[in-house]
Parts: C-alpha cells; structure tokens; sequence
C-alpha cells in the first residue's frame, strides 16, 4: 500500500473527521460515522478513491518541496 495522501491533505482530512465526530456527539449522530474515514485514511495516507481516480497528493507535495528547496539555494 503505497501512501497516495499528503501531510497537509492528511492534516486537513484529520480536522475534518473530527469535526464531523463533535457534530456527531451534538445531535447529529451518524455524521459521526462519517467522521472516522477522513480520520483513517489520513492516519494511514491512503485513499482507495483516491486510486479510483489516478490522485496523489504526496507526489505533488513532494514534487512541490523538491522545486522550492532548490529556489531556496540561490542567493539574491
């Protein structure tokens, strides 16, 4: 299982499901059933949808790292 999420896509997902766990606990019970696969698939880093439709996030984040640090070398 290769990791197809990135951190920040991670970190936002993470929020997300916790956020649908309080509303779940405030009235809206089964939003917090919901709330746990945004949870799961950011603590794992992989999303089988995200397979479905040729996504990856950590690629892109990587790619995105690797163009920055090499900006960040140049002296102005």
């Amino acid at each position: 299982m290769k990791t197809n999420i990135g951190s920040f896509d991670a970190a936002t997902r993470f929020l997300l499901g916790w956020i649908f766990i309080f509303l779940g606990n405030h009235g809206l019970g089964w939003w917090a059933l919901l709330g746990l696969w945004p949870i799961l698939t950011g603590a794992f880093g992989f999303c089988p949808l995200y397979i479905l439709f040729h996504i990856n996030t950590a690629e892109r984040e990587e790619a995105n790292e690797a163009r920055h640090h090499k900006d960040s070398t140049k002296v102005s």
